[in-house]
């Protein structure tokens, strides 16, 4: 009698994950992250999510000026098996100006993701990858209703942050490592 073996998940690292985009199996433009092994499709971006992105950009940038580097939908590497794109990340400057790699988990200030049809991940999945990593500070921007999500204090080996907060407009908060970057909920939503 041969023995049963139960089928195994072939998980992608982070090199065979660039392996892939680099053959064009994955197109330059497509909406794929790399998470905890898994390749995951995102959904298209609504003109909620991109209208909050856009303004978003513009305050991010001015507040920020030359203390960070305002990344928007870059990739972050946090091996071995986790390569996602927030759409934001406050990242500490380099001279290079990040030629020399991607970041990592250590070079981001604030990661910011905004959420229309992902909240649920974004909360979970996504909280739990960037804890377990040492991002430092993470934020949520909820579409609808008008809501921020601020997470603080990873505990890496938990995978949670041990600060969190749910904010509805009207409030105002700032980056703990970059106080000038600070919004209000009205300069958010319009």
């Amino acid at each position: 009698m041969s023995a049963i073996v139960e089928p195994t998940r072939h998980k992608l690292s982070i090199d065979d994950f660039e392996r892939l985009a680099t053959a064009g199996i994955l197109a330059e433009d497509s909406r794929v992250e790399l998470i905890e092994g898994d390749l995951i499709d995102m959904p298209p971006i609504g003109t909620g999510h991109m209208s909050v992105s856009l303004r978003l950009t513009r305050l991010l940038v001015r507040r920020a000026g030359d203390d960070a580097i305002v990344s928007v939908a870059h990739p972050l590497r946090l091996p071995p098996w986790s390569m996602p794109q927030p759409d934001f990340m406050l990242l500490k400057p380099r001279p290079d100006d990040y030629a020399s790699g991607h970041p990592g988990a250590d070079d981001v200030l604030l990661a910011v993701e905004v959420s229309d049809a992902t909240l649920r991940y974004d909360r979970g999945t996504k909280a739990r990858v960037y804890a377990s990593h040492g991002v430092r500070e993470y934020w949520i921007v909820e579409v609808e209703p008008h809501r921020l999500y601020v997470f603080r204090e990873p505990v890496s080996a938990e995978g949670r942050y041990a600060w969190m907060r749910t904010l509805d407009a009207p409030f105002v908060i700032e980056a703990s490592a970059l106080p000038q970057v600070s919004l209000r909920s009205e300069e958010i939503w319009r």
